[in-house]
């Protein structure tokens, strides 16, 4: 599956391009909670030179900016075994890295199950990079796609795709929200 193919029809029709500062902090939410929990991640590509957000298919190369797992204090030891750091929440936020080079791109909000992807354009510097391509980043039997017990009781977890970007950048573990709760919500 890629973002943005066939983007010329449908809900791509109600849509346009964010313009975001290097260093911004960004996200995507749903109305309700995340329906079935897992890994959330997010992927960046650039519009190829002569393309714009609206018309590119998304071919191109995708960077990974964002991979949130399990939650920091969970456990294969506890009674349901990991938890998702996603579980009950509506959103999650991230940075755009500073190190983002100038130009429009495609941004891919990902729970496994490719729900989510969003136009942004961008003024700066930088590389990206490791690069990876949809399809293909992933197959049916890549670690962090097949989870062959996936509703039962999961001991360890590995995130699918290449290293996140810019280098040395950590998988999280504790989702940010948006909008903040109201005091006394609770988000667990």
């Amino acid at each position: 599956m890629r973002c943005n193919s066939g983007g010329s029809s449908g809900v791509a029709l109600n849509t346009s391009t964010l313009t975001v500062a290097a260093g911004s902090e960004i996200g995507f939410g749903i109305d309700e909670t995340f329906g079935h929990p897992g890994p959330q991640l997010a992927y960046l590509s650039r519009v190829p030179e002569g393309q714009t957000a609206a018309t590119y298919d998304g071919r191109g190369d995708w960077v990974k900016l964002y991979a949130a797992s399990t939650l920091a204090n969970s456990s294969w030891a506890e009674p349901e075994g990991l938890v998702w750091a996603i579980r009950r929440k509506h959103s999650f936020l991230f940075t755009l890295p500073a190190e983002t080079p100038p130009g429009e791109y495609l941004l891919r909000a990902e729970g496994i199950a490719l729900h989510a992807a969003h136009k942004l354009n961008r003024n700066g510097a930088g590389t990206l990079g490791p690069l990876v391509k949809f399809p293909g980043a992933y197959t049916p039997t890549t670690p962090g796609v097949l989870i062959p017990d996936f509703w039962t009781f999961i001991r360890n977890y590995t995130m699918p795709g290449p290293e996140l970007w810019p280098a040395g950048t950590k998988e999280t573990h504790v989702i940010k929200t948006f909008p903040p709760l109201e005091e006394g919500e609770d988000d667990d």
